[in-house]
């Protein structure tokens, strides 16, 4: 449905997005995941058709966006961050307005805003004042908006940004529900967004796909981050032993009874050799006469794995969001 190849777009000496390649297949959810500032905003306008590219070619369900933009605007339903919605208007008349503008045809139109409606959840408020709808139902007439002309692909620009918990689950809801009809670019800074709702992640920093898959492919990629340890004997000693080993930064205590204790060991940052670390503090505890039950790698957590991910790219030019 989406192909982006070799996209780069440029602010005079700055660069938003730097040499950008990936695809959405017809089915997919997908979470386009990055820190704010990361181009993943103007990446989303560039698809859309509302910005231009500097270099390299977009194209939607086969459609060049550059060369056929009405072509393959009519495939997708776009939704911004800020959703241009108009407050005096109700919510009925307003998607009738947007469904006339994306050209649906006036013995379809009513048919379309109904099921925009129904999908995006905001048929108790069809004739409630836009102005006087809550953020999340706002959301939720943007996601309308997207939908009217009934297209395959939505593209979505932070959904629940500026939502409350109760908002944010609901609008979660919804867009788990339209991807069981609709193909989905979904764009956050939030790794739980992506959990909750995608099927396979993108992740983007300073402009640069720095990893793809699914949370499970990604979830591989998670670095050892310290040791977990089981001792029977003096906690104290063996505590003081941990904390002595060299590569091992922070020692925590978490549970002891029967005088049997359980260690949570964090290694230093970029450690050459944590397999040389634990077996020096397994070395170390043996020695001193306690019995070690247990000592096993624990990995970083996915936040770990996206800060480690989108720190990784140097940023030679500041990835220019506000300009766009």
């Amino acid at each position: 449905m989406i192909s982006v190849s070799h996209l780069v777009k440029r602010y005079g000496p700055k660069v938003a997005v730097d040499d950008l390649s990936f695809a959405v297949d017809k089915g997919e959810v997908v979470g386009f995941l990055g820190p704010n500032g990361a181009g993943k905003s103007t990446t989303l306008r560039i698809i859309a058709g509302f910005l231009g590219a500097t270099s390299g070619k977009v194209e939607v369900a086969g459609h060049d966006v550059a060369k056929e933009s009405f072509e393959a605007r009519q495939k997708l339903g776009y939704m911004p961050e800020a959703v241009p919605l108009y407050p005096e208007m109700r919510v009925a008349e307003y998607l009738r307005h947007r469904a006339e503008l994306k050209r649906v045809a006036s013995g379809a139109r009513k048919d379309a805003v109904w099921d925009a409606m129904g999908k995006a959840g905001v048929r108790d408020v069809a004739n409630v004042v836009i102005g006087n709808l809550s953020k999340g139902y706002k959301q939720r007439v943007g996601l309308a908006d997207a939908l009217v002309a009934r297209p395959p692909l939505l593209v979505l620009d932070e959904p629940t940004a500026g939502l409350d918990p109760n908002q944010i689950r609901e609008v979660r809801d919804v867009i788990r529900a339209l991807g069981k009809e609709h193909t989905v670019l979904l764009s956050t800074h939030i790794l739980s967004e992506v959990e909750a709702s995608c099927t396979r992640a993108l992740v983007i920093a300073h402009g640069k796909l720095v990893a793809a898959g699914t949370m499970e492919e990604l979830a591989k990629k998670r670095r050892a981050a310290g040791l977990r340890v089981v001792v029977r004997g003096d906690a104290e000693r063996a505590e003081a032993l941990l904390r002595g080993t060299s590569g091992i930064a922070k020692v925590q205590r978490l549970e002891g009874e029967g005088g049997v204790h359980t260690f949570s060991c964090a290694w230093q940052k970029k450690l050459e050799s944590p397999a040389k670390t634990a077996e020096d503090a397994v070395t170390a505890l043996v020695g001193a006469g306690l019995f070690v039950r247990e000592a096993s790698p624990v990995k970083s957590s996915l936040e770990e794995l996206f800060a480690e991910l989108t720190g990784a790219a140097t940023p030679e030019h500041d990835a220019e969001e506000a300009a766009s």
